[in-house]
């Protein structure tokens, strides 16, 4: 019998007698799951927002619009007087 085995989470060689993976942080308890993996980071759930990156390009837009228009009257302005 051998002293190690292979983890079936990330491959990684673990001790017969250990109770969790070094590399990964599997274990039995957690089934061997690659959610295991990052577990502990307390790390916010990420989802993307398509309505803040919509908002956030025509903002952005806008802005870019009134400078441009800003500067138009600033230079018919300054060739007036």
């Amino acid at each position: 019998m051998s002293d190690y085995f292979d983890c079936p989470n990330c491959g990684a060689e673990v001790l017969a007698k250990a109770k969790s993976c070094p590399d990964c942080g599997s274990d039995e308890k957690t089934g061997w799951s690659e959610d295991t993996m990052y577990d502990g980071l307390d790390l916010p759930a990420f989802e993307e927002s398509n309505t803040q990156t919509k908002t956030s390009v025509l903002q952005s837009k806008l802005l870019y619009y009134v400078v441009a228009i800003l500067t138009i009257v600033a230079f018919i302005l300054f060739y007036i007087v």
